[in-house]
Parts: C-alpha cells; sequence; structure tokens
C-alpha cells in the first residue's frame, strides 16, 4: 500500500513546487513529503500555456532558482526552454519520484486534535478519492484557474464565422497561416502572441480598449554571458542576479517616488521605436508607471512587426463580434479569420480547495494575510504568491526558506502547531485589499475572494524583496503573532487523565 502520511504535503509541480521540495530536502533532511499535482505533467503555467510565442516576461536570473544558475544564452526565455528547466531541476534533486501526478487535491481540513491536514484528491484518470494527510501543507499552485481563462461576454460572439480561442486552452493543431487575426487585449500575452504570429499570418490586428507601458530590452543579458565565460557558474548567476533584482527595485521604487519622470523616460524610449503619432495614440497609458504590471519586448519584437506592416494596433471599443470580424464603438468594422481573446486569466483562491479548519469552513477573504504567505487562524499552511512588481520565483524561493525555518523551530521546541493569530490590538486595523496600488483588471475582478491585508507589520502584503529577504531570512519566527501551540499533545493529556478517572470511579 502506497504511503498516506507524510510531514509536508506540496501542492503543485510548477516553478513554485519543484523549488519548495528542493529547499525541504536540503534545509529539512528527513522529513517526508509528497507533491500533489492535478496534471499528467511538471511545469505548471510552462506546461499548460502553449500559444505561440510563449515565453517569460521576466529575465531567467531571476526568474531562475537561486540554487540552478539559468546558463542558456537567451535570458529571455522562451515557454519550452523554462519547463526543460523545471524538469531537469526536479530530475537533478530526486523530486520527480515525490511526485504523484493526476492527482487533484479537492479538500483539505485541519484538526487540531491530530495536528494534521486531512487531504482528498481525486484522481482524474480514474475519478477516484484518494485520502492523504500531513503536518504540513504548501500551497504552490498559482493564482489562477487551469480550467479556464478570462474572457468577457461579448455580444453576437455566436454570429462569427471564424475561430476564436483563448490563448489558455491553446489548439497547437491550429493553422493561422494566411489567416487575418485580431488579437484582444493589451497585456502580456497580447504583445507575445502579435509579432509572433505575424510570422505566418496575413497580418495581425491587436485590439486593445486602452494602452499598457512597453518597453524594449535585449534578450540576452551580455554581462551575465561574460561573466559565465570567466568565472564558476553559481558565482556570475548569482551576481547577474544581483544586479537585476537591484535595478528591478531600483526602477519600481523610482515609479513610486516620481512618477511622471519615469512615465516621460519610458515613452521617449518608445518614441525612438515608432512614430510619434502612434505612441501618442496607442502607448500611452491614462495610468502611472507600475499601477499595472508593464510589458516587456524582447528585441523589439513587437515594434518591428507593427513598422513593417505586418501588424497593426487600434485603440477603440468592442460593440459586438459580428459574421466577418468586430464591430467597433466608433462605427468600424474590423475584418478577421480568427480571434484571440487574450483578456487575462481568472484568479482563484488557493487552487480552488474546500478549505477548513476543525470542522469550519474557511472563507479566505476573511482572513488576513501574514507576511503574505499565511492566514489569520489557519494553521500549518503556507501558501506562494509571487511578486507583482518583480520575478515570481524570488519570492518562492524565500517563501521555502521560511517555511524549512518555522519545521525546524517546531521539531526543536517539541510544537506541532504554527497559526497566525491577531493580537488584541489587530482587530481594529484597517482592511486593505491583498494587492494594494495596483489597478490591473485581473487582480480587481477577484480582490473580494482574497484576503485583506493590515496597516502593520506583519499583516502585510509587501512587494519588496530586499525587505522580505530581511524579514523571512533573520526576523524572529517567535512574534506574538505566529502562535506555536501543541493542542494534539494537550487533547492527549487530558484525554489520558480522564480516562485514568473514569477507571478509578
Amino acid at each position: 500500500m502506497s504511503k498516506t502520511h507524510f510531514d509536508v504535503i506540496i501542492v503543485g509541480a510548477g516553478l513554485s513546487g519543484i523549488g519548495a521540495a528542493v529547499y525541504l530536502q536540503n534545509d529539512c533532511p528527513g522529513k517526508t513529503y509528497a507533491i500533489l499535482e492535478g496534471r499528467d505533467a511538471i511545469g505548471g503555467t510552462w506546461d499548460l500555456f502553449r500559444y505561440p510565442g510563449i515565453r517569460s516576461d521576466s529575465d531567467m536570473h531571476t526568474l531562475g532558482y537561486s540554487f540552478k544558475p539559468w546558463v542558456a544564452e537567451k535570458s529571455i526565455a522562451d515557454g519550452p526552454s523554462i519547463r526543460e528547466y523545471v524538469r531537469e531541476t526536479a530530475a537533478e534533486n530526486g523530486v520527480t519520484g515525490h511526485i504523484r501526478f493526476q492527482h487533484l487535491v479537492r479538500s483539505a481540513s485541519w484538526s487540531s486534535d491530530e495536528a494534521v491536514w486531512k487531504v482528498v484528491a481525486e484522481r482524474t484518470d480514474t475519478g477516484e478519492l484518494v485520502d492523504l494527510s500531513c503536518n504540513f501543507l504548501q500551497m504552490c499552485s498559482g493564482y489562477y484557474s487551469y480550467k479556464e481563462g478570462y474572457t468577457p461576454e461579448f455580444e453576437g460572439r455566436d454570429a462569427f464565422q471564424g475561430d476564436i480561442i483563448h490563448p489558455q486552452l491553446w489548439d497547437e493543431s491550429l493553422d493561422y497561416s494566411g489567416k487575418r487575426v485580431i488579437v484582444i487585449g493589451s497585456g502580456a500575452t497580447a504583445v507575445t502572441l502579435v509579432p509572433a504570429m505575424a510570422k505566418k499570418a496575413a497580418h495581425v490586428t491587436m485590439l486593445q480598449r486602452s494602452p499598457s507601458y512597453l518597453f524594449s530590452r535585449p534578450s540576452k543579458d551580455k554581462l551575465a554571458n561574460t561573466l559565465r565565460k570567466i568565472l564558476p557558474s553559481q558565482w556570475a548567476y548569482k551576481m547577474t542576479r544581483w544586479k537585476n533584482t537591484s535595478l528591478q527595485q531600483y526602477s519600481y521604487n523610482r515609479t513610486r517616488t516620481h512618477p511622471d519622470e519615469m512615465k516621460n523616460r519610458l515613452l521617449d524610449l518608445v518614441r525612438k521605436e515608432l512614430p510619434d503619432e502612434m505612441v501618442t495614440d496607442h502607448f500611452t497609458p491614462s495610468y502611472n508607471p507600475w499601477d499595472q504590471r508593464m510589458c516587456l519586448i524582447p528585441d523589439s519584437d513587437m515594434f518591428e512587426v507593427l513598422n513593417a506592416g505586418n501588424a497593426s494596433i487600434v485603440t477603440e471599443h468592442i460593440d459586438r463580434f459580428v459574421e466577418n470580424g468586430i464591430l467597433l464603438k466608433n462605427g468600424e468594422t474590423l475584418e478577421a479569420d480568427l480571434i484571440v481573446t487574450a483578456t487575462g486569466l481568472k484568479l482563484v483562491q488557493l487552487g480552488e480547495i474546500d478549505f477548513s479548519v476543525d470542522g469550519k469552513e474557511i472563507n479566505f477573504a476573511d482572513t488576513w494575510t501574514y507576511k503574505g504567505m499565511m492566514y489569520s487562524g489557519v494553521p500549518n499552511m503556507l501558501s506562494t504568491f509571487g511578486y507583482i512588481n518583480a520575478s515570481w520565483t524570488l519570492r518562492a524561493d524565500l517563501n521555502a526558506e521560511y517555511l524549512c525555518r518555522v519545521i525546524n523551530h517546531m521539531d526543536d521546541s517539541g510544537l506541532c502547531q504554527a497559526t497566525p493569530t491577531l493580537r488584541s490590538g489587530d482587530h481594529n486595523m484597517p482592511a486593505r485589499p491583498w494587492v494594494d496600488d495596483f489597478s490591473s483588471g485581473y487582480m480587481q475582478r477577484s480582490m473580494h475572494i482574497l484576503p485583506k491585508q493590515g496597516d502593520q507589520e506583519p499583516w502585510l502584503n509587501a512587494q519588496n524583496f530586499k525587505k522580505d529577504k530581511k524579514m523571512l531570512r533573520k526576523d524572529p519566527l517567535e512574534d506574538g503573532v505566529l502562535l506555536f501551540s501543541n493542542p494534539a499533545t494537550t487533547k492527549q493529556t487530558l484525554d489520558r487523565d480522564q480516562q485514568g478517572l473514569l477507571a478509578a470511579e
């Protein structure tokens, strides 16, 4: 019979889950663990998404793991390269054998009496329900629904005679050669699709409701490639990672303190690539930089296809779909054979799993975030959500390190439960959105299902890698908020005492 109880269960075999397993093996040797993955492959996002041109919009020296150098020449990597990097990491570290594929977690219930999470997973290949348990649950399931992306209700959708496809559900057999394509959207997915599809399509039109900030950078990091020739790969990687994270944080902080200056600087860079009129009409957002995530353009590929006439951009609202394309609010019709709805993701909370603590269902919107990774009143669970202003893995690595600190502390102290708990003075904190000062539609649509953050540490979901490094690596674990206890042992003692009294009677 296969093992059903583990010290740690990790949910998700993507970038975060594989990294979490490596940290657990290295920092908590001897701990048993399993990774539950609902799909049949390693990679998460980088295995799911297969649309043309799929790539990272973060450099791989920061999106890569801290312990595994990225050694490829291109630092802005395509999806297949990232997927292979994650799989290689799992194989090199002996993680693959711990993964239970096609185990989709349906529910998780915490029992303080036993100090365990009881997890129910569905075998997606057979429909069988599997019962497992663990002492600590590490959620690495991402932040969006794997079932479907977000698509608005477009009037007249059924009238369109061509194909309509969302990038999340891309059909790799789809042939768009010589076809007129409309890509709806202005985010990272749209600006990736347009130059990639323009290589084969008759013409690609990016239809956006409003502009986003775009910035270009080379796909190859010259300094990284030079350092790797003269230094050991780990040293070169560490130096490049430090350089890139420092520049990311500096640029982001500058947009907060000098938004007008940064806006003008970004637009000036685009004007070097495109005609002034196009920049004014289609590339000048109404908001400040980093109020929404900015879009990376590697090697100016988006600008090149616009200048070559292989693609065009239209900024207007949609009235409805019609038989031969899309009718705009201004009365113009954009003709198309294929419409791609790059309209975003559908955010969900913790993998769409039903959670309960001691028989009480958890509504995470009623909880407070603890350091951006745990939840008030929810014991022995940590979830990973990366940065909105920097690479995802920077925070995933820190979260994994922190969990190992907590587990080792509980072992050293002989304790079995760690619960973020509001102090008496915390109950009157003003409730702020889980991600503040960020207006992207995909976040705003789902903010009501996410936990709250307060106005003081540790009830903040900070977006600051430098501060997080200190807090998660160095700050004391015993902070008066993360309460360590042993309710299971206490109950066992009380039960034994009660049995002794009954025997004496």
